[in-house]
């Protein structure tokens, strides 16, 4: 029986919404499944950085929550 793991790529976008694409891996083959719009991917080779490149691309969400500096 293939091992099941999952992950998630989150970014922000302007105007500080968080947009997730999760990962889920089943053997070699990745599914990816945004939260926001549904949008759904198979990838088996570098399913991270074509998550990126949805939220980038999709919903303009660029900024890395764990680079995120605040201005208070």
């Amino acid at each position: 029986m293939p091992s099941i793991t999952s992950s998630k790529v989150s970014r922000w976008d302007q105007h500080g919404r968080e947009h997730t694409v999760r990962v889920r891996k089943t053997g070699v083959q990745k599914t990816l499944t945004c939260d926001t719009c549904g949008w759904r991917k198979g990838a088996q080779f570098l399913p991270w950085l074509k998550a990126e490149e949805h939220l980038a691309d999709a919903h303009q969400a660029t900024v890395d929550p764990g680079n995120r500096t605040r201005n208070d």
